[in-house]
């Protein structure tokens, strides 16, 4: 069982995508994996052919345990297990008597395969598992199956209160929301007992990246139109190429430098969960690209489905909650990551430029940093470099 996070302990198959005898190719999704925050598309590291599946779909296990058996692809067969003797006939006995007629007992019903997520979400949602077509292995019902299914009929209820008052229904259900926020607090509740935070805050001029933008999206169609955080995510990625001390992982007492940069995501999820899936190389992304896949990392994560890879690679997490008013947000660092970058509201503000005062849409961004691994001359190097690179956004 791969680690799909820095706080997972164990994870749960919910469906195996492969069997014995498949040939996989590294890469290659092989399982489904239900953890506290998501349920993961995980991939395989190896190519080979699949020998035995080691553990059965609905089985809860730790991080570490093995999962299926694989024969790399330049590796011979293996043998046929011999088969033991068979053992000689017993002795003749006289026939016992026939005992007397009874009707056969009705067979029991074959009992439901079902993943642990979806029996939570029809018994949440008061549908009966039975009338869900499953498309899982072998019939398995899984999470997507209840929501194809839509809410089952409930007696009416006293009118709900209005839009404006109330906070959209998350999909998740409550179960799975209250195992996230657990996962959470876990994980910054070690966060901040074992890393050394320092803060820090610049404030940027974002004049060039907004023209830029609204020029570059008048030469788009509106399905493919940017949006201002895209630019932020990609200035970030980017400024993290000049300073990579802040890239990476903390383990084992030592900074270790990420392979690429991946870029985590903060993205809430409706009813109060929170996840941060990876934009995986997000600086040698055309900015065109990294929207498309920032669209659908987005839409899997609020249905807590993501992928593997994009759940344990970020290097960096980058966070926003200026697009509800939040002029600065000072975040606290996703172990063993060692930075966090944060943006505010753009707001419009006086500006003083070379004796000149003129009102200028401003962001404030914030790093909080690790301080056994960088100072705060390193993070404010970081933070400029994110300015000089919102500076020209037509190169990124």
């Amino acid at each position: 069982m791969p680690s799909l996070g820095a706080d997972m302990e164990a994870g749960t198959v919910l469906a195996w995508h492969v069997a014995a005898g498949d040939r996989v190719a590294r890469g290659q999704v092989v399982m489904l994996v239900d953890t506290d925050k998501a349920e993961i598309e995980t991939e395989i590291w190896e190519d080979g052919v699949v020998v035995e599946i080691l553990v059965p779909v609905g089985r809860k296990v730790p991080v570490g345990t093995p999962l299926l058996r694989l024969r790399g692809a330049g590796a011979a067969a293996e043998p046929p297990a011999a088969k033991p003797p068979a053992p000689p006939p017993p002795a003749a006995a006289p026939p016992p008597a026939p005992p007397p007629v009874r009707a056969p007992a009705p067979a029991p019903p074959p009992p439901l395969a079902a993943s642990p997520h979806a029996r939570r979400l029809a018994r949440e949602r008061g549908i009966d598992l039975a009338k869900v077509h499953g498309t899982g292995p072998h019939g398995a019902v899984l999470a997507s199956d209840i929501e194809a299914a839509g809410p089952a009929a409930t007696p009416p209820a006293a009118p709900p209160p209005p839009a404006a008052a109330r906070e959209p229904e998350s999909p998740l259900g409550p179960e799975r929301l209250a195992s996230m926020r657990s996962a959470i607090a876990n994980a910054m509740a070690r966060s901040k007992r074992e890393i050394p935070h320092y803060y820090l805050e610049h404030d940027l001029d974002l004049s060039p990246a907004v023209a830029w933008l609204e020029a570059e999206n008048t030469r788009r169609p509106v399905t493919e139109r940017l949006v201002l955080g895209v630019l932020l995510l990609k200035a970030t990625a980017v400024a993290l190429a000049r300073v990579p001390e802040l890239n990476g992982h903390y383990v084992d007492g030592a900074f270790r430098p990420g392979a690429g940069i991946h870029v985590g995501v903060a993205i809430a999820v409706r009813g109060g969960g929170l996840l941060a899936p990876a934009l995986l190389d997000a600086d040698r992304k055309p900015i065109g690209q990294l929207m498309v896949e920032l669209r659908d990392l987005v839409a899997r994560a609020r249905r807590a489905r993501l992928r593997g890879a994009e759940s344990n690679a970020a290097t960096i997490t980058v966070t926003s909650l200026g697009d509800l008013g939040v002029d600065k947000v000072f975040g606290v660092i996703q172990p063993p990551q060692v930075a966090l970058v944060g943006f505010g509201a753009v707001r419009e503000r006086p500006w003083a430029e070379r004796g000149m005062l003129a009102v200028r849409p401003v962001v404030t961004a914030t790093l909080a940093a690790d301080h056994r691994v960088s100072d705060g001359m390193r993070g404010a190097r970081l933070l400029t470099a994110i300015e000089k690179a919102l500076a020209q956004p037509e190169a990124l």
